[in-house]
Parts: structure tokens; sequence; C-alpha cells
């Protein structure tokens, strides 16, 4: 244990490791529930290390990384990006296993929150949302590899691994909600993380204010988002953005304003208690459209890889053949390939083009190269379909539209979420016509397949016979088979015609004895599509997919609707726009509230109270600098009910002579600070402070949690400022001169403080977790001498604990 020196005193917050970096990060998030810490750098790289610094693994998405955070299971890392993308990456490996586009602007915040609730019925019997596609189905079909690739080249998932399936299998998984925000003020909600489910604009949300003489309502202008935070019971969204907001009176939505503008920074809280009344309907859904979402990436794949299979085998083939119709025209003859491959098939004369082809040209190696090619393609084709596509796939998505059809059907519940019967419906008959397409296409390639065949083997014996030589050995031909080959598919690809996307909104000729039959068919019910054959499969897919998406948008725009404001709070004035896009320490979390306020609240099994903690700019206001500001309760104050914890804030006074580098709320109500040594002039002196506050036991003061025009509530607090004594508080020194980001885990009761000499030391925050710690590491070292006489190479220098803690090694083994 460390002591300070001169003195007999045990220093808080145990150091633990004090590492160099190779180059300095911006973002930091421990894993929720391992000891695991994510790092992104200034060259956006993502590097995953354990808590013995033991790095797993490390990855480059090409894009600036703008955003991180971990899926409530600590399974998955979330980046957000600059170009609007969410990626989820594999805890395992670092591999990517979904990438949403669900923004415009560049991703600043993310916040991956798990319902604390168990989801029961009406009678109050827990309820568990069975997936019942495995009952009649085979394991969902893992996406096809592209030819010619190795496995990583593409990105798709290789076919060891299940990470792509476990995170499909929403059903296994607690209700929970992904929500991202952007720079240019939209926020995004994801059910699972891959199923969007809303989203809102904070520039359009009418916010209620109270000016001298009446009420009315107000916008947020020129937006930022910075921070955001689901409460535990996914009722309510805590925001903390940057903007300038004005009063709204234009009915138009213009650009009017009236009265002065507040251009500043705010607390917005957003009622989005949509999500936990309806969470048993949207997790149903979620549950299918996000599985049916996975499938159609499955199909389009397998299309484009079928595709290019086919392409590159058609490509082949005509690089050989068209050299025949260059020696027709050099030796002056008027004449087509499939005419004089004819005339060669009824037993005519050999012109002197086809001779020098088959012989010179093409030959007996030539032509089993062509042959082995396309008849290796379209097996690879028939492969794709049987084991990817049709019944795998697109007979899953079958059933599970159908499954979305049913609840669709149920109105009392699932048109309150925008579940629509009608587009629901048309989805299934969709679905339907696709499985049609896909037995047609299997037919085709079939057919082509053999026909290619034929006319190859046909084509061997020639070139043998041309060249006297012995053909009994080979496989038999069909003439007729070879007519029709060369009047229909010499020059025509039936094959790709089906699967080019270019080539989708061309008609299918369809003799009128066959569209006569599919007719009769729709009298008879089931579908109403008369003109389904005339399409070709990849138009089919595109159809489906439309209609799924339009079925699965309805949901994602009326819960869209039902999010909205219900009250902001002015928190400081940001006087230049320099100050609306620096880097400002802030902190959003909920905390547990045992409290008499929570137990005079009886609608709620366990009583939650928002904090925010921030540090307020200098220049914000002229009468106090060098604070940090607390508000706790506004989650509570905006609510109709306006039970629990009222809004409450209080004004702490950082020491002359530090700053304020970054802050992080802690468990148990406290907060963590890291202050940097300053000057007069403001220059870092090298070495820095982390503090810790009990926030519990601050005299927290009460404030009003109305908006009001040209007012800042935190002003009116100056009269009651804490000035904090660096003696009287939990207090470490640091060698060395701090940068953001501070990341704190609660779960683990540790700390990564960056200095910023690319060097990163891990502190133990919590006495109590350092013997676990210590005990989880000698448990390390001690499996790493095990498996060091082992075949796995994982090789180890000594068998010995680093702590030299004989007892617990003895424990460990």
């Amino acid at each position: 244990m460390e002591t300070d020196q001169g003195s007999r005193h045990m220093l808080p917050f145990q150091l633990q490791f004090d590492k160099p970096l190779a180059s300095q990060v911006k973002m930091a998030e421990w894993n929720p529930e391992k000891d695991l810490l994510a790092m992104v750098t200034e060259d956006s790289k993502v590097v995953l290390h354990r808590f013995n610094w033991q790095r797993l693994w490390t990855i480059s998405p090409g894009k600036c990384i703008t955003s991180l955070c971990w899926r409530p299971d600590g399974k998955v890392v979330v980046l957000g990006l600059e170009d609007g993308t969410v990626s989820l990456h594999d805890v395992e490996n670092g591999k990517l296993l979904r990438s949403l586009k669900s923004h415009a602007a560049a991703v600043v915040c993310l916040n991956w929150e798990e319902d604390a609730q168990v989801n029961r019925d009406t009678s109050g019997n827990s309820l568990a949302f069975e997936d019942r596609t495995t009952r009649f189905f085979p394991p969902a079909p893992r996406v096809p590899r592209m030819p010619g690739l190795v496995s990583g080249e593409t990105g798709l998932i290789d076919d060891g691994q299940d990470s792509f399936i476990e995170l499909s299998n929403s059903s296994k998984q607690c209700f929970n909600i992904l929500c991202s925000g952007d720079k240019d003020g939209v926020l995004c909600f994801s059910i699972f993380g891959v199923f969007p489910i809303g989203n809102v604009n904070i520039h359009e949300c009418d916010i209620p204010m109270t000016t001298k003489d009446r009420d009315t309502v107000c916008r947020l202008l020129n937006a930022s988002v910075r921070k955001v935070a689901l409460s535990k019971d996914l009722c309510h969204l805590m925001v903390a953005c940057s903007g300038e907001l004005v009063e709204d009176i234009v009915e138009s939505r213009g650009c009017q304003t009236v009265g002065d503008s507040m251009h500043g920074f705010h607390y917005l809280v957003l009622d989005t208690s949509i999500f936990q009344k309806s969470k048993n309907e949207l997790h149903q859904v979620a549950q299918q459209a996000s599985n049916i979402d996975d499938l159609l990436h499955v199909v389009r794949t397998s299309l484009s890889v079928m595709h290019k299979q086919w392409a590159d085998a058609m490509n082949i083939f005509h690089e050989k053949f068209d050299l025949l119709t260059s020696l027709i025209n050099d030796h002056g003859l008027d004449s087509s390939p499939q005419e004089e491959f004819l005339s060669l098939l009824g037993g005519a004369r050999t012109s002197p083009a086809v001779h020098q082809f088959l012989v010179n040209s093409l030959g007996e190696v030539g032509m089993k190269r062509v042959s082995k090619v396309v008849c290796g393609a379209g097996k690879e084709l028939q492969l794709v379909v049987l084991n990817h596509l049709q019944q795998p796939a697109v007979e899953i998505i079958g059933f599970r539209i159908g499954e979305l059809r049913g609840l669709s059907r149920w109105r009392s519940r699932y048109l309150g979420i925008g579940l629509d019967e009608t587009l629901v419906d048309n989805a299934v008959e969709k679905a339907g016509m696709l499985l049609v397409q896909v037995e047609r296409f299997i037919r085709v390639v079939s057919s082509v397949v053999q026909q290619f065949a034929n006319f190859f083997s046909w084509l061997l014996k020639c070139i043998k016979q041309l060249m006297s030589e012995p053909s009994d050995q080979l496989l038999t031909y069909n003439s007729e088979l070879v007519v029709v080959f060369l009047k229909f598919l010499y020059d025509q690809d039936p094959v790709m015609q089906l699967l080019d996307l270019s080539e989708a909104d061309e008609e299918i000729d369809i003799d009128l004895e066959t569209m006569e039959r599919v007719k009769e068919l729709v009298q008879f019910g089931g579908f109403g599509d008369s003109k389904c054959l005339r399409r070709t499969l990849a138009k089919e897919f595109q159809l489906m997919e439309h209609s799924f998406k339009e079925a699965a948008q309805m949901p994602f725009s009326t819960i869209s609707i039902k999010i909205c404001c219900k009250n902001l709070l002015p928190l400081f004035p940001l006087t230049s726009v320099s100050a609306s896009t620096r880097y400002i320490p802030i902190s959003l979390s909920f905390y547990e509230d045992a409290s008499e306020f929570a137990s005079s609240n009886l609608t709620q099994e366990v009583g939650f109270t928002d904090y925010i903690s921030f540090q307020i700019p200098d220049e914000s206001f002229l009468d106090f600098a060098n604070c940090i500001a607390v508000v706790r309760g506004f989650m509570n104050d905006s609510s109709n009910v306006k039970q629990g914890r009222p809004l409450e804030a209080i004004l702490l006074c950082i020491p002359s002579g530090y700053h304020c580098v970054d802050l992080a709320l802690y468990k148990e109500l406290q907060i963590v600070m890291l202050l940097n040594k300053i000057n007069d002039t403001g220059e870092n002196l090298g070495d820095a402070w982390m503090m810790i506050l009990q926030a519990s036991d601050l005299p927290f003061v009460h404030i009003s949690g109305t908006t009001q025009a040209n007012n800042w509530e935190l002003y009116h607090l100056k009269d009651s400022i804490l000035h904090l004594d660096m003696e009287n508080e939990k207090i470490r020194s640091i060698p060395h001169n701090v940068v953001p980001p501070l990341s704190v885990s609660a779960s683990r009761g540790v700390a990564c403080v960056l200095a910023a000499r690319k060097q990163a030391l891990i502190y133990i925050l919590d006495e109590y977790e350092e013997e676990s710690l210590i005990r989880n590491d000698c448990l390390f070292k001690s499996l790493q001498w095990l498996y060091s006489s082992c075949c796995c190479g994982w090789a180890s220098n000594t068998s010995s604990c680093r702590h030299q803690c004989e007892k617990q090694c003895m424990w460990v083994f």
C-alpha cells in the first residue's frame, strides 16, 4: 500500500499501473461487467485493454470516431462516427457486428440503457417471449462469403463465429434502448441497438416558457447535443445541450423571434414513457423485425454473391467464344456462330473459321476450362440458394412477417405503436412472391447449367473428332438440347436477367397460357399480384424489402411523435461561438433515491433521481468563477405528478490555483474530479490532484424548474457557493499534468487518468476493491504460468505473483 512521504498515512486511490501510450487518448470507457477498458486514440483507433494492461485487440474503422459506449451486458462496444454511422463491435475480437446510418451528422454521444423492471403481464406474471421460429426451421443462415476473398476482407462474419447470431437473437436479451445524439440536435433510438424505433429533433421540440405576462413556448436554435442519459425505467431522457433558446410565436415555425434570446448550455428532459408503457409490444415487434432485417441482409448478400459468380463465369465464356465471331469475319463468311454450330451439328462440312476456333483457339484444354468454370458457377449458385437463400432465409422471412401479421391483428395493443395491418399484409404477400421467384430461379439455373453441360460435351466430342482422337469415352449429349441452347442461350442469359439489378425494371416475357392461370389463382384468393412472374428475382426482392421497411416505418413514426419535451432548465450562458464548441466537463447519471422523497412515491417500485454535474466557464457569470455545479431532481420536478425529490442545485468553488480538467459521477452519490495545478496566468505547473466528493452530504438549495425568459437559475446561487477545502476532502496528488477524459468504473471501483505526456494511470478508488483486484490479478498470473507448459504457446517467465502474496496464490491454486 502506498504511503505519503514523511508520514504513515495511507494514500487514497491506490495507484495500480502507470503505463505509456503510443498515442494520446480522446475517449475511454470501462466495460460495465468486466475488467476491460476501451480507449479511442487521436488517430481514431479503438484499443481494448484488460485491467492488467494486456492488450486484447486494436481496430480502426477508417473514419473519425466521435463517441463511445458499451452495451449494458458488456458484450458489445458501440462507436459513433463522424459521418453519422453507429457501429457495433464484438468485445471478443472487435469484429464489426452491425452498422447503422442513423444520423446525417457526427454522432457525439451514446447511451445504452437496459430496462430495470421485469416484463410482466396484466396479472403480474413474468413474461418470456418465445421465438417459435426454432420449432419449424433450422438455425438462421450466415452471410455467404464473396468468392475470391479470404475471411476478414469483406467485413462479413466468418463461418466459425457466432457473434452476429448472438447479437441478432433478441429474444434472449432484456428490453434495452440505444440512444444516440448528433451535433445537429437529432436523437435516435434503437431497440437492442439494431432496430430503429424513433427519433426526435430538439430544434422542433415545443418547450414551455414563462414570460412576464403569459405562458408560451420556445424553441432551441443551432442546438448541439453534448450528453444523453436514459432513466432506469426508460421513461425519461435527460439531454445536456448547447443552443439558443428563443420564444416561438409564429405558427408557421419560421425563424422570426420575439424578445431576447438565451444562448447557452441547457438541461432538457424528454418524455420517453412510451418505451415503458409499450415495452412488451415493442419487444415482440423488435424481436421479429430485427431478425427479418438480418435475413434481408443475408438475401441481399446472397444475390450479390451469385451475381458476381455468374458474371465472372459468363465473362470467361464470352471471352473465349467471341473469338469465333472475329474468325468468321476474318474469313469473309456471312453467318453467325450459332449458324456455324448448327451446320456442324447437322453433319455439314466444317468451315475454316470453326475448325480454326475449335482446334487452335479453344482446344481441348480451353474447352474443359470453360466447362469447369461455367458448370462450377452454376453449382455454386444452387448451393447458395439452398444453403443461404431459399429455405433458410426467404422462408424464415415469410414466417416472421406472418408472426408480425398476427400481432398487427391485435389492434387494441399494437395499433397504438403503429403496427399497421394493411402494410404488414402487403409485406406478407411480397414475401410469398419472393419465395415463388426463388423457386423459379432454381429451375432456371438447373436448366441452364444442364444445357451448358450438354453443349460443352458436344463441343468436346467435335474437337476430338477434328483432331482425329478417340471420343468413345466422352459423355453422351442430346442433339435437341444443343439446338435449344444455340437458339435461346448462346447470346442470351436468363440467369443474369433474374439477378442483375440494372435489369430489375425490365419485364420478363410470359406466355398467355401461364398468365391466364395466374389470373385464375388471383381470383381464387391468397394474393392479388397477377404480374409477379413478369418481374425479376432482384426486382421482387426490392419490392419485398421496400414493403417490409414501409411496415416497420410506421412504428418508427408513431413512436417518434409520442416522444416530447417536458421541460428545459437553462444552466449557464455561452458568450461566444468558440465557447459552444469547446470541451466542457459534464457528467449525467441516475442514482437510487433512499430519501424520504422516494419513500413517498407510491407509483414506482424503485425511485431514481437524476444528477448532472458540470463545470461553469469563467466567462459565463461575472460574479463568480472557477465553479462546479451539481443539479439533481429535474426529472421529478418536470413530472406532471411532481413526486419524488424536488429540483435542487449547488455551486462548488474550486480552490484558487487549481482548474477542473474533467469530472465524473461515481457510485454512491460521489463525484470524482481531476484538478490541474495552475499559476496566476493559468499555465499548468506539471502536477494535478484527484478528488472525491460525497454529493449526498452537500447543502443543496431548492431552485425553480420553470423556464423563464432571461433567467439563469444557477446565477441566483452566487450567495450560497460552497468553497471546497483541499485539506478536508479525499484527495490524491498526481505527479503529471492530466488531460480529459476521466473514465471511472462504478462496478469495479477503478479510474483511468490520462497524463498529457501520453501516459495512462489506473487507480483503485475503493479500498475494499483493491484486495479483489489483486486476487484477480494473481489468478491471471497463475493461469498464465499453468498455460506456459501447454501447447497453446502462452508463455510466462515466472510463476510467482508480482504482489508476493503467497497466501492468496495458494488460495487460487
